[in-house]
């Protein structure tokens, strides 16, 4: 469809309207260099007039190379309008015929004039645009519009926004169109705006669906443009970047004055949102030539934060990984920018609760905020009543929050009563996201005496028991990374779990995933094995996991070895249900047929080593046992996995080095669960 002629039929009625018409007349042309009015110029304007004597109408032709109305953007090349004219009962004139311009579709265009008026309608469809102007008033003209398609006002709102593009949507109204001479254009009234969509070339601004309906108040001369609109959205959602907003079934009322200069960036001095209590925002804002935002003075009020998350923040929360974040209290917040970058901005919550619907943590009673200040230092306290991390629940807290040079910091070290013991911050500070880089969040850490009995029963876990401790001098968060310096070192089993080159990717996002090392030092085997109801062993056990790596909390990857250290007065005995897991989960077999007889006379036996090795690549397990062993076996490709001591003597043997990870899991699940039955060959 052609884009809106408004602009082309007002000189269209003049030329038509002053050209003499006689009856007698056969045929009339005339050729005129250009035609000027207050709205457009056209070039080039042919007109040619038919009349054979005694008809009662005539055939008119009207083209023109060229139609410019570069106050509200439109261009136009080789136009054509071909009408049949002829004269009313009152004596006026009309003309209706089809309008073509260039290669787009043709228009249906009529005219109507006389001494006091003209009155002129373009048609497509359903679609019609009506205009009006009086003899009296010639600096006025009415439009009214129905059904027009809003593709029509592309080269209008590419003057305001050179990016957007209107692909659907449909505009119902009046407009009053003054062009006085010497004196600014200006375009007033009221549209209805029906099924909008816009969007940018790159898809980073995008709007659908939208509809509502405005007071608009357009004005443009040589040096300066102004746009007022005030009204009401009812239905739709846009996106801006990472803003997605999804608008209510109630109005949300909308309110901006916008201004710019020839050549310069459009300045917002005054706007409004306001979606009942959910969202009051006002404020003021300024861009450069390219459209980026130089300046913005903002402040948001909610009496109801619930449907927050839904209609506003969700394209933000996404990006974190917290989609589903709940939200219930109110909160006041405002920002400013100046230069293009963060300056000042403060929070204040009003016992707000916070959970996530994946349950990975909860706040409740948040009050307070922290206060940021790019220059002056400015101080804030954020505190809550309670709160969970995954199934984890923790105390109340407060913490102080300063900031200067453009990061907030807490104030002073911060302790959150946990699992029994505590966890500190030692120090924080948070640098906000900026046009060269994202969020940065560092901060150092220390826990004390964590109940990991508590941690196992809340996370589900088998009950381990012991405690957790250890001081993280250093972690940052950037990028969707969190490192840690430092490690933990946890009291488990009566022997101690080292953890270090700690580091998690996307830890609110989709598929988080962690990485360490760990390291087993003197962990008590019959404690550890009672507790997973494998059978017993008694023994020290030390080892390592080196490159660890858990994707969604599954492990993916991994080099582990572990491996029993004889101890002074600690016995080395192996439970005969022991053997029968062991065997069971990795494939192996007893050394001799008659070890296999024996088995089932014997409770338990001693041993002198136990060792096994797994290499996880692709969900394959690069098995190995002891290192060195020369066993009954080895020379067929197996590995030790036991190594017997005394009498019976028994020894126990993989064969399989290459075994699918995901069955290995699920035989070891089987084996602590007591599924898996001794078997005596």
């Amino acid at each position: 469809m052609s884009r809106p002629m408004v602009t082309l039929l007002f000189p269209l009625a003049l030329v038509a309207a002053a050209w003499p018409m006689h009856a007698s007349a056969r045929t009339l042309q005339a050729r005129i260099d250009r035609v000027t009015t207050a709205v457009a110029t056209l070039d080039q304007v042919r007109v040619r007039l038919d009349w054979p004597a005694a008809a009662r109408q005539g055939a008119l032709t009207l083209t023109a190379r060229s139609v410019d109305a570069p106050d509200l953007g439109y261009h136009y090349r080789d136009l054509a309008w071909h009408c049949a004219l002829l004269r009313d009962d009152h004596g006026g004139w009309r003309c209706e015929g089809v309008l073509q311009s260039g290669r787009a579709a043709p228009l249906q265009l009529a005219i109507a004039f006389d001494d006091a008026r003209t009155h002129a309608e373009l048609r497509h469809g359903a679609a019609k645009l009506a205009v009006d102007r009086r003899a009296a008033t010639p600096d006025d003209t009415t439009i009214d519009l129905t059904r027009v398609p809003l593709v029509w006002a592309q080269a209008l709102l590419s003057q305001a926004w050179a990016d957007g593009r209107l692909t659907a949507g449909t505009l119902d109204g009046r407009l009053r169109v003054q062009a006085p001479a010497r004196q600014p254009l200006r375009v007033a009234g009221t549209l209805t705006v029906a099924g909008a969509a816009v969007q940018t070339p790159d898809a980073t601004v995008a709007g659908d669906g939208l509809q509502g309906r405005f007071a608009i108040d357009y004005r443009k001369t040589s040096r300066r443009t102004r746009v007022g609109l005030d009204g009401i959205l009812t239905a739709g959602e846009f996106l801006a970047g990472n803003a997605y907003v999804a608008l209510p079934a109630t109005p949300v009322a909308l309110h901006v004055d916008a201004g710019a200069a020839a050549g310069a960036g459009w300045e917002i001095p005054r706007f409004s949102w306001r979606d009942g209590n959910t969202l009051l925002v006002q404020g003021s804002a300024g861009f450069d030539p390219g459209a980026n935002l130089q300046t913005l003075d903002v402040r948001l009020h909610s009496d109801d934060m619930a449907p927050l998350a839904g209609r506003y923040l969700s394209g933000w929360l996404a990006v974190a990984g917290l989609a589903d974040l709940g939200l219930r209290g109110a909160a006041d917040a405002d920002a400013t920018i100046a230069g293009g970058r963060l300056q000042a901005a403060n929070l204040m919550l009003h016992d707000v609760d916070l959970s996530d619907a994946k349950g990975r943590f909860r706040f409740e009673g948040l009050q307070g905020g922290p206060r940021f200040s790019a220059t002056t230092p400015v101080a804030g306290t954020l505190e809550w009543r309670s709160g969970q991390l995954y199934d984890l629940a923790f105390g109340a807290a407060r913490l102080p929050i300063a900031s200067r040079g453009g990061a907030l910091r807490l104030s002073e070290p911060v302790t959150v009563p946990l699992l029994g013991g505590s966890l500190r911050f030692d120090g924080m500070t948070l640098r906000p996201p900026s046009a060269d880089a994202g969020a940065d969040i560092r901060f150092g850490l220390t826990l004390d005496r964590l109940d990991i009995g508590q941690l196992a029963k809340s996370l589900g876990w088998p009950a381990f028991t012991g405690q957790l401790s250890g001081h993280i001098p250093n972690a940052r968060y950037a990028g969707e990374r969190l490192v840690f310096d430092g490690g933990l070192t946890m009291q488990l089993f009566g022997g101690t779990v080292r953890a270090s080159s700690l580091s998690m990717e996307r830890p609110f996002g989709v598929a988080p995933s962690l990485s360490a090392d760990l390291a087993l030092a003197d962990v008590d085997l019959q404690s550890l094995t009672g507790v997973f109801d494998f059978g017993s062993i008694t023994g020290r056990l030390s080892g390592r996991i080196d490159a660890l790596r858990l994707v969604d909390w599954t492990a993916t990857a991994f080099d582990a070895e572990l491996h029993t250290v004889r101890t002074r007065g600690v016995k080395q005995r192996i439970s005969q249900r022991a053997v029968q897991n062991i065997s069971s989960v990795g494939d192996a077999s007893f050394t001799t047929t008659l070890q296999s007889q024996l088995i089932g006379l014997f409770d338990d036996f001693g041993y002198n080593h136990i060792g096994i090795s797994c290499i996880l690549r692709n969900e394959v397990c690069l098995m190995g046992g002891l290192p060195g062993a020369a066993m009954s076996g080895s020379e067929t490709g197996g590995f030790t996995i036991v190594q017997g001591a005394g009498i019976p003597h028994l020894t126990v043997v993989g064969f399989h080095r290459l075994v699918d990870w995901p069955t290995l899991v699920e035989r070891l699940a089987a084996a602590s669960s007591g599924d898996v039955k001794p078997v005596v060959e």
